[in-house]
């Protein structure tokens, strides 16, 4: 029963993201620099806590940064990850997927919906014309870290 909880979230997590186009390594040039999109104090004041810089997730792809306190990451701490996703991702991760609740918010960039995926609590998916993101914050209660994702995204809109 437990392996086959796991493979359902896991399968979920995929079929959030969407499918992944092949990058070549100039296409990488090119890609914009997620960390490059927010800044150690915006990360910092809506964390209410001092973060390091932001690191890549994947030292070869820039599309993924996270920020945290000293020390790294921590399971249940207090934490930002920001993803540059294709606008095909995005509308990919709108469809509806039994056991994940998805609902939209108005105001930020062209679209945008919050995604809850059990167990790994909620996501902020962002889209303004050809470009989308993901921001992802870890450490608080639910309607906490949606309102910081809230807060953050037009941070990052404003750096696209």
């Amino acid at each position: 029963m437990r392996s086959t909880t796991t493979i359902t979230a896991l399968s979920a997590l995929a079929m959030l993201t969407g499918p992944r186009p092949f990058v070549s390594p100039s296409d990488r040039l090119q890609a914009p620099d997620a960390c490059s999109l927010l800044t150690v104090q915006q990360v910092s004041a809506a964390l209410g806590t001092t973060v390091e810089s932001g690191k890549l997730l994947i030292a070869s792809n820039p599309r993924s940064c996270g920020w945290a306190p000293a020390g790294g990451p921590k399971i249940g701490g207090k934490k930002v990850t920001l993803t540059l996703i294709s606008v095909q991702s995005f509308e990919t991760g709108k469809k509806p997927v039994q056991g994940i609740e998805k609902s939209a918010l108005s105001g930020v960039g062209d679209d945008a919906v919050y995604i809850t995926t059990p167990p790994f609590d909620t996501a902020l998916n962002v889209k303004k014309g050809n470009s989308a993101f993901q921001i992802r914050v870890g450490g608080f209660k639910t309607e906490e870290e949606k309102a910081i994702e809230k807060a953050l995204a037009p941070q990052v809109l404003a750096r696209m």
